[in-house]
């Protein structure tokens, strides 16, 4: 199955895609969102003869969810993600209801334990991990940050003062507050002296913006040359603002933070150099840390405002130990 359509067809003109995008940045969808939506509305489409959208309905939408779940066999969170772009394409850019989509098959989602680490395995990997890369590893397994909230952190979100991170827009779009390891807190205060005089010599070559969030970005312009704004883990490039915007006719170009495959693939390769027979990732380290905290006898309750979980029964998978309520939380990486 192609997986992009061709211009000359009806349904793939600019012009309505162009609209779609423009709605989905209007409602301030991250990118990653944005491309996802476009891209599973184009599978539809040709999954369909391709069809303009409005000649179909409820009908057509279970059908290709359906070939997701039985031809494809996706897992359940991709025929999710399906799920959502086409009720978005018609709820919100057609304005139509689809209602209920009658013979819909859910991929249903069997229970998976997580896969979690001992401790001198997790101190194995960290010590394969070498610069930046065992400093974002530190963080992932010692504050119990994803991926992406450790790549996206700025200097403003750390606290050393209070030994603490705050998670902005993170997982559900909510804030949460984290804890810095104090062992981790010397190491990452000499980082970020490096990063910061790399930023200043940027803006001495009329460089230095970050990505702002849009409308704090539109009140405060000034405020992605600040550093407070900038990323904890810069990437070593600049690049061009993948939205396309400019100034003054130019193109625009940031400092975004580091690319997420960097990370993971440090981490897999630290995996395989510390020769544990693991299914280990990134998450793995935040698994490990929820499931450590919990063997050390902290409560389920403070682990879930950690972890940023909406309902404890998530946190719950990670522990087979007694709750010890009222103890004072210290990250296991200390």
């Amino acid at each position: 199955m192609p997986t992009s359509l061709p211009e000359q067809s009806e349904c793939a003109k600019p012009k309505f895609l162009e609209q779609v995008r423009t709605i989905l940045r209007t409602r301030h969808y991250s990118l990653r969102t944005e491309e996802a939506y476009l891209g599973w509305m184009r599978r539809f489409i040709l999954f369909h003869g391709k069809r303009h959208p409005q000649e179909m309905g409820g009908a057509e939408v279970a059908t290709f969810l359906n070939d997701l779940a039985g031809r494809r066999a996706v897992a359940a969170a991709t025929q999710n993600q399906a799920l959502n772009a086409l009720l978005f394409l018609y709820d919100v850019v057609l304005d139509r209801k689809l209602g209920v989509l009658e013979g819909l098959q859910r991929v249903q989602r069997p229970p998976k334990l997580p896969v979690v680490l001992a401790k001198a395995e997790v101190e194995a990997v960290l010590q394969e991990l070498s610069g930046q890369y065992r400093l974002m590893g530190h963080l992932l397994y010692g504050s119990g940050l994803r991926l992406l909230e450790c790549l996206r952190l700025r200097v403003k979100d750390v606290d050393f003062g209070y030994l603490q991170i705050t998670l902005r827009h993170a997982k559900g779009g909510k804030d949460r507050v984290t804890m810095l390891p104090a062992s981790v807190a010397p190491a990452l205060r000499e980082h970020l002296e490096g990063v910061q005089a790399a930023h200043e010599r940027e803006l001495a070559t009329g460089f230095g913006t970050v990505w702002l969030p849009e409308a704090y970005g539109r009140k405060h312009p000034g405020a992605a040359r600040q550093w407070a704004w900038q990323w904890v883990f810069p990437a070593a490039k600049r690049s061009l603002d993948p939205r396309g915007e400019a100034k003054e006719g130019l193109p625009v170009w940031q400092r975004h933070h580091v690319g997420e495959k960097n990370l993971q693939n440090a981490v897999k390769v630290a995996v395989r150099r510390a020769r544990i027979a693991k299914a280990a990732s990134c998450h793995t380290l935040r698994h490990s840390f929820a499931t450590h905290l919990l063997e050390n006898g902290y409560d389920i309750r403070t682990v879930q405002e950690l972890l940023g979980h909406k309902d404890v029964s998530t946190t719950m998978i990670y522990t087979h130990v007694l709750n010890r309520p009222g103890l004072g939380v210290k990250s296991p990486l200390d």
